[in-house]
């Protein structure tokens, strides 16, 4: 076996069985259950919240140090997380104690960095491609077992909600364990790099990266001097910072990093409050079927991101691109207003599906558009970058919708807000494809006018 083929199934390993967590999906209906004594308002407003801005905050200083420490050691500290997590899940019962753990919940999603950008330090530019849809497929199964897993030990009641907790553990610690034998990392993107990088030939070209522009646009050159005063900061910083400006001084990558960054907002907090919602639209039901509706919301994703990966390449300009991420933004609202207008469980679960069918096609068409204009090192700054301003989007609806500190709406309250957060932004990506176009024919039409005169 290839020695990158060999690193990128060690690691879909890992990942695959980090995502069998069989009791996610019932984790509100075990939260509110016999076992703990906490009500739907202290879980709404004084847990849940709690995880949403310990990830936000972890993430910044996860970003900082997951190159320098290599990689390996956060992506450890994943499985070591997952373990406490589950752990606190099963042997505690307190407020405080769940409040604790949505803190490591935080730690635990934020090191999920780590898993995404350690390949890319391991194996040739050339493989990036597959190494990444490797490790997005090894989550998709992974979630993909553990919705059908929980659903049958449901279903057949060969365990109850806290048992499944059990499974999730042993998961955990077979993740951590796995992480241990993972390849060292003996370079890195930015603070460990090969001396070849680095040299003042190799710099420059990073500085030169050809900028694609909006209309109207005007992209910075980094000027001899400009350059020589980066070169007094460290290599790795300089570098960071190369890239950095790169990036987003690229008009392109601005607008897609932005509907990135709005899209995933809204999805992380549709996914984190949906049982919450299905547990006011049917209290005491016969079968939940969260664990059914996890697997077929997994499977349609996947299915939906290879068709949009498919579609996209080279298939669709970026114009085309943007109006249709406007016209399933919108859809998406509509199914999230199915969620949380319906009183029938049903519908809600379809209506939920479906959103995330569309979510799965939307974030694949965006990642690869900002894929399109960005230097292959910086894959894992920019898409790192664009998940914090996501996390800050997110909490900023936490804040507003939830919180005390805003309108503190119930379970419809907020799901509507949502829906109608998703069809605001799908409107005003439809104006800008408009104006962008009519600006567009504006200026070729002066532009014929003055070269006939």
């Amino acid at each position: 076996m290839k020695e990158w083929l060999k690193i990128s199934c060690l690691l879909c390993i890992f990942g695959c069985v980090r995502e069998i967590r069989p009791s996610e999906p019932y984790v509100t209906e075990y939260l509110l259950g016999p076992w703990r004594n906490i009500t739907e308002t202290q879980l709404t407003h004084d847990v849940y919240p709690v995880g949403t801005y310990a990830y936000l905050v972890q993430l910044v200083f996860v970003f900082l140090i997951t190159d320098f420490l290599r990689y390996k050691p956060l992506i450890i500290t994943i499985g070591a997380t997952g373990v406490i997590i589950w752990s606190m899940l099963i042997w505690t019962t307190s407020l405080l104690s769940l409040q604790i753990l949505e803190f490591f919940y935080g730690t635990y999603m934020a090191a999920e960095v780590a898993y995404f950008t350690y390949i890319y330090a391991k194996v040739d530019k050339k493989y990036y491609p597959r190494v990444t849809s490797h490790t997005r497929a090894a989550m998709f199964v992974g979630k993909l077992v553990s919705g059908i897993t929980s659903q049958l030990m449901i279903n057949l009641e060969l365990m109850n909600y806290k048992e499944l907790n059990y499974i999730t553990l042993a998961t955990q610690i077979m993740a951590m364990l796995w992480a241990f034998g993972l390849p060292r990392v003996d370079k890195s993107l930015y603070f460990h790099r090969e001396e070849s990088y680095d040299t003042p030939e190799a710099i420059s070209d990073q500085s030169s990266y050809t900028q694609t522009e909006l209309p109207g646009d005007s992209s910075m050159e980094v000027s001899s001097q400009s350059q020589a005063d980066i070169a007094k900061q460290p290599r790795a910083m300089r570098l960071l910072w190369i890239h950095f400006r790169s990036a987003y001084t690229n008009g392109r990558v601005i607008q897609w990093s932005l509907w990135y960054a709005i899209g995933l907002a809204g999805y992380l907090q549709v996914t984190y409050y949906m049982q919450v919602l299905w547990k006011v639209i049917e209290p005491e039901p016969l079968i939940a079927w969260n664990g059914a509706v996890d697997a077929v919301l997994t499977a349609l994703a996947a299915l939906s991101a290879l068709a949009a990966g498919y579609l996209h390449t080279d298939r669709l300009n970026p114009r085309t691109s943007l109006l249709i991420l406007a016209f399933f933004s919108a859809l998406e609202g509509g199914c999230v207003l199915i969620c949380c207008w319906t009183h029938n469980i049903y519908w809600s679960y379809v209506g939920f599906v479906l959103f995330g069918g569309l979510y799965g096609f939307t974030i694949t068409v965006s990642s690869a558009e900002v894929a399109r204009h960005l230097q292959e090192d910086s894959f894992g700054l920019v898409f790192g970058f664009n998940t914090l301003i996501a996390l800050i989007f997110q909490s900023l609806l936490t804040m507003i919708f939830v919180t005390e500190t805003g309108f503190e709406l119930d379970a419809v309250g907020q799901y509507t807000a949502y829906a109608f957060y998703f069809i605001c932004v799908g409107v005003l990506y439809l104006i800008s494809v408009l104006v962008e176009y009519l600006w567009f024919r504006a200026a070729t039409r002066e532009k014929l006018e003055n070269t006939l005169e």
